[in-house]
C-alpha cells in the first residue's frame, strides 16, 4: 500500500489523484517559470489558484477533522495530508512572493499598458496601483514638489529617455525543449540556429527563448 493508496483510503471523495496531481505539476512549473523568468509572466487564467486554494483549504479542515484520533493508521495518513499542505503553502508563497519582487522593481513598466497589466491579478493589480501612488506621494513630499510641474512626472520619455525601469530582457535563461524544434538565438560571435531534439536543455537570452516558452515548444527550468 502506498501514500496514495493511504489517502485514498481514508477520504476517497476529497482526495482526487489524477487533478491534485495535475494542478501540483502546473504550481511547480508555474513557480519555476516565474522565478527563472527576468519579467513579470502571466497570471494562469485557468482557474488554477481557485483550485489550490480550494485544495488548501479542504485539507485544512480534513487536517483539523482528524487530529486527535489515536488510530495508527490515521496518524500517518495525518503526517502524509500535512506534509502535501505544506508542500502546496510553500510554492504558492514562494511563487507570489517572486510575482511581488517583480512588480516592486518594475512598477511602473507594469501599469504603462494594457499588455503589460493583463499579466497581473486583479489583486496584484490592485497591489501595484496602490503602491505607486504611495510612492509618488511620498516622492512629492520629500523632494518632488519643489521641482517645476513638469519635472515631477516618474514617467517621462522625453528626448527619447525614458524613466520607467524596464526587465532585463538579455537576461540567460535556461530552457528545455518539449518537442523537436529549431532553435535561434544569438551567439557571443554571431547568430545560430540549430535543430534541438525534445528534452534537450539549452541556455538562451529570455528575449530569444521567450517566443518558444509562448508557443509551448519549451519550458524554464
Amino acid at each position: 500500500m502506498d501514500i496514495d493508496d493511504i489517502l485514498r483510503d481514508v477520504d476517497p471523495v476529497i482526495h482526487t489523484i489524477p487533478r491534485e496531481k495535475r494542478d501540483l505539476q502546473d504550481l511547480t512549473r508555474a513557480w519555476v517559470a516565474e522565478r527563472s523568468a527576468p519579467e513579470l509572466l502571466h497570471w494562469p487564467s485557468d482557474g488554477l489558484f481557485e483550485r489550490i486554494n480550494n485544495s488548501i483549504r479542504r485539507q485544512i479542515e480534513k487536517v483539523e477533522e482528524m487530529t486527535g484520533d489515536m488510530d495508527p493508521k490515521t496518524n500517518f495518513a495525518l503526517i502524509v495530508i500535512q506534509t502535501e499542505l505544506e508542500r502546496f503553502k510553500y510554492l504558492v508563497r514562494s511563487y507570489l512572493r517572486a510575482r511581488i519582487a517583480k512588480i516592486d522593481r518594475h512598477t511602473l513598466h507594469y501599469l504603462s499598458s494594457d499588455e503589460l497589466r493583463s499579466r497581473l491579478s486583479e489583486m496584484e493589480l490592485a497591489y501595484a496601483t496602490r503602491h505607486q501612488a504611495l510612492l509618488h506621494n511620498h516622492y512629492l513630499s520629500s523632494f518632488l514638489s519643489s521641482f517645476p510641474p513638469g519635472l515631477q512626472n516618474l514617467n517621462d520619455t522625453a528626448g527619447n529617455i525614458s524613466m520607467i525601469d524596464t526587465p532585463d530582457l538579455e537576461s540567460a535563461v535556461f530552457i528545455r525543449l518539449l518537442r523537436d524544434t529549431l532553435v535561434e538565438g544569438r551567439g557571443v560571435d554571431s547568430d545560430g540556429r540549430l535543430e534541438m531534439e525534445e528534452s534537450d536543455i539549452v541556455i538562451l537570452r529570455w528575449a530569444d527563448a521567450k517566443p518558444l516558452v509562448q508557443l509551448g515548444n519549451a519550458e524554464l527550468v
